[in-house]
């Protein structure tokens, strides 16, 4: 019996090796642009997903009152912070994983995998944990008024207990992606928003609960799509599999999470900063400057969907052969990404511009000033359009091969270090003209900055290619 046992674990251990070789040779071997088109589709349809528990969660609730809809609101900040959280654990790991397997570093990858996992999960408890005696503060800090406060508490209650299941499902998503199995990431999100989408209405109205039952279907449904995550990615299409054996917490392998994580953490920080500054700068003027700019980001978060999605395809195409020291094939999907990028840019620019009055029209039909705010401002954004694939795919780029300083320089720029600035500077001297400027401005800035970093990578990082 010994023996047998022994000859399962071998037998084991040679299929996971064979499944990590076909991987190794898919990602290092495959035609950049066939793989690049077949990472793209599910990671797109993953940003789209992740989108609808906001929505679903909205669109529902909004039936309960304006203060019930307004705690639902309020909650996102602290949803937001938990997905801020996976992905800085998720980038940090996967990172690095996808340049060890490109290395065939297989022992070192599991090690990080599995420590970037469970760290994620033990933070998420300590997030509950301190979420739930702290509540009433909590909700209160977040923005909750004495109205919002009942709603808000019962919301947040639940969100805060599936804190370690929400961050750990985040951290899995990029987890598999960073592996090249996007389509598997895919199932797993899909799957909790379908259930979401089931749920919410089970629970609000059929069993009576309220903001309550949102925020319990919102759960459960990240809960599942966690555990759903976790089996693929121990056991499909040669992905890591997560040994507690191997959890190893060291200074070196956080400072590593660091360099690869702390770039999409403080992208996400700032942007929620940098909304908070817009809308406040547009709030001065009138609820319909508010609407307008409010209705622009939207439509320019739908067309940079696409475009985030060829970027994150590209990042463990990137990852594993700059790990195998194929430059030639991070150039050629890197050049790939761009050209393709731009393309789909420009057209959307091109149709945003001609069509804007139509466009915000979709939204807010019945005002004639949201229409001239945001048809203006729309069509100043589509001259930035063009821009934008280049700044993703170079901040990517930075990221994945282990440029933590300029990666997070790059991360910040635009809304930290140009958008925000421009807001409190140019918005007192145009008024709302100044509003619907800044964005496209700060895009203009940043595209600016990331000519020497990209330069320098080209240069120096990429010079020696294998051929």
């Amino acid at each position: 019996m010994l023996h047998r046992g022994v000859a399962v674990s071998k037998n084991t251990q040679s299929s996971l090796v064979d499944g990590y070789d076909a991987k190794h040779e898919m990602m290092t071997s495959a035609p950049v642009g066939r793989l690049v088109c077949k990472l793209a589709v599910p990671t797109i349809i993953i940003m789209m997903v992740s989108a609808m528990y906001n929505m679903v969660d909205t669109y529902f609730v909004s039936s309960l009152g304006t203060s019930a809809t307004a705690a639902v609101g309020v909650s996102f900040s602290l949803m937001n912070i938990i997905q801020a959280v996976g992905f800085f654990f998720g980038h940090g790991t996967g990172n690095f994983i996808s340049r060890a397997l490109g290395a065939k570093k297989t022992d070192e990858a599991e090690k990080m995998a599995a420590t970037g996992c469970i760290s994620a999960f033990l933070l998420g408890v300590t997030i509950a944990v301190f979420g739930t005696i702290f509540l009433t503060p909590l909700a209160k800090l977040l923005g909750s008024t004495d109205t919002i406060l009942p709603f808000a508490k019962d919301y947040l209650r639940y969100i805060i207990i599936a804190a370690p299941f929400m961050i750990t499902s985040f951290m899995l998503n990029n987890l598999l992606r960073y592996q090249g199995s996007a389509m598997f990431s895919m199932i797993g999100m899909v799957t909790g928003a379908i259930l979401n989408l089931v749920l919410d209405p089970l629970f609000i109205f059929v069993f009576q609960m309220g903001t309550a039952g949102a925020a319990i279907a919102t759960a459960i449904s990240q809960t599942v799509s966690c555990v759903l995550l976790f089996t693929v990615s121990c056991r499909s299409g040669g992905n890591l599999r997560i040994h507690l054996s191997k959890f190893s917490p060291s200074i070196a392998v956080y400072k590593e999470m660091m360099r690869g994580g702390s770039p999409s953490l403080l992208r996400q920080v700032v942007m929620s900063i940098s909304t908070v500054v817009l809308n406040q700068a547009a709030g001065g003027f009138s609820d319909a400057v508010i609407a307008a700019i409010t209705i622009v980001n939207r439509v320019f978060l739908l067309v940079g969907a696409a475009i985030i999605g060829f970027g994150q395809s590209f990042q463990p195409i990137c990852g594993f052969n700059y790990g195998a020291k194929r430059y030639d094939r991070v150039k050629q999907a890197f050049k790939f990404c761009l050209y393709l990028s731009t393309t789909i840019l420009l057209v959307a620019a091109i149709v945003c511009f001609i069509f804007a009055p139509n466009i915000v029209a979709i939204f807010r039909a019945d005002d004639p000033e949201v229409l001239r705010v945001g048809a203006f401002a729309l069509r100043a954004q589509c001259f930035s359009f063009p821009l934008l694939g280049w700044i993703l795919l170079v901040s990517f780029l930075l990221q994945t091969i282990g440029k933590a300083i300029p990666a997070s320089i790059l991360a910040f720029a635009r809304q930290g270090l140009f958008l925000i600035p421009l807001l409190l500077i140019i918005v007192p001297m145009f008024g709302i003209l100044g509003i619907q400027l800044s964005t496209p401005i700060a895009d203009a800035f940043t595209f600016v900055l990331s000519l020497p970093f990209a330069i320098k990578v080209f240069r120096k990082d990429l010079a020696e290619i294998q051929e």
